[in-house]
């Protein structure tokens, strides 16, 4: 099985937590510690939130003020709008921030969120019949 560990470095691991189980991520304990929360969207995708030290003890180059700067987006697709908008409301609740309206393209739907560090993450919704339809494809 083929899966990916996403790792993203927070100032406060237990408030980004809290930030992630309020979207739906569920908590991995076998890979959770102090300076670390591994956070499991499903069977192939984890976020490792870890503490900027231990983020920065793997990496040599400077980190970005994610505040500031774009360094990566990551989207989560689900399976209606209503999901997408239940999400996003969820984020904004537990302190995210919605930096874009809703881009509707017909044959999908797009929220975007950003973390309490600024890590943007767009929850879609994407029609394949829609899409199939409007291009052609099969």
């Amino acid at each position: 099985m083929k899966q990916i560990f996403i790792n993203l470095p927070v100032k406060n691991v237990e408030a980004s937590m809290d930030f992630y189980t309020q979207l739906g991520f569920a908590v991995n304990p076998l890979f959770t510690f102090d300076d670390q929360k591994c956070m499991v969207w499903s069977d192939q995708i984890y976020v490792m939130l870890q503490a900027y030290e231990m983020f920065e003890s793997g990496n040599k180059k400077n980190l970005p003020n994610t505040k500031e700067n774009t360094i990566a987006t990551f989207t989560l697709p689900v399976e209606n709008l209503d999901r997408v908008n239940e999400i996003i409301e969820n984020g904004l609740k537990a302190g995210g921030t919605e930096p874009t309206p809703m881009l509707d393209e017909g044959f999908m739907q797009v929220r975007n969120i950003e973390d309490l560090d600024g890590h943007h993450w767009g929850v879609i919704y994407l029609d394949l019949a829609k899409f199939k339809e409007m291009t052609g494809k099969k």
